[in-house]
């Protein structure tokens, strides 16, 4: 199985990053490959940019990552209860280059924070987004209190509870 993993954020310290990448680890034998959102950065999307620009070949190469991938896991940062501008900007891009975005690919979303809300606002609307861009979403959790529940220099969640329904998720991906 191959795994496409990223965190929908620009940040270069991502806790979603850790989160994804951890929980990506856990499917046995998968090949996976941890992206970064930097690489697909582009203009701020309007129509007038699109009629201007065209569509630019770095959302047709994001979509094309997703296409590789046998399944998606994303971890979603929140700025202001909703998507970082980074990712809204490449899914807007995205979602102009082939609507059905994530392509029937099982997803597993992912959302944490460093305070007790886990990133949860925004993890709803991509739950419940999905699907209108071809997602199938298998799981979907929110760990909240990032620093209290993962270890950073093990890259892994030392709160047994949530690795618990860490590992619950990713198995998902093999059914």
């Amino acid at each position: 199985m191959k795994i496409i993993a990223f965190a929908a954020t620009s940040s270069r310290k991502s806790i979603n990053k850790q989160l994804v990448s951890h929980a990506a680890s856990l499917v046995e034998n998968a090949q996976v490959e941890v992206l970064d959102i930097n690489d697909y950065e582009m203009p701020l999307f309007s129509e007038d940019r699109e009629a201007e620009l065209g569509k630019p070949q770095l959302a047709q190469n994001f979509i094309d990552k997703i296409a590789s991938a046998d399944a998606v896991v994303i971890g979603f940062a929140e700025h202001n209860g909703s998507y970082t501008a980074a990712f809204k900007n490449l899914f807007d891009w995205s979602s102009r280059t082939l609507q059905k975005v994530y392509q029937n690919k099982p997803l597993v979303l992912l959302s944490t924070s460093p305070g007790p809300g886990g990133a949860a606002t925004v993890l709803a609307a991509a739950v419940n987004s999905a699907p209108y861009f071809a997602g199938d979403v298998k799981a979907h959790l929110s760990v909240p209190n990032f620093y209290d529940n993962f270890d950073s220099e093990k890259g892994q969640l030392k709160n047994t509870e949530y690795a618990d329904k860490l590992a619950s998720a990713m198995a998902m991906l093999s059914k």
